[in-house]
């Protein structure tokens, strides 16, 4: 957990107070999961799915 601290207080929202840190790590994150969950839907249905192009 030391080298996570360091990473962030060395990183460009070092500087800025906790609230603000655990926000921005909170959108972070949120944006990891959807993408996981978006590669783990196309992994599994993939083979179903079917794309349209509008051409």
């Amino acid at each position: 957990m030391d080298v996570v601290k360091e990473i962030i207080d060395n990183s460009a929202i070092g500087p800025f107070s906790n609230g603000f840190k655990s926000v921005v790590l909170s959108l972070f994150a949120s944006i990891v999961c959807v993408l996981l969950t978006m590669l783990t839907v196309l992994i599994l249905h993939g083979s179903s799915i079917t794309f349209h192009y509008g051409y």
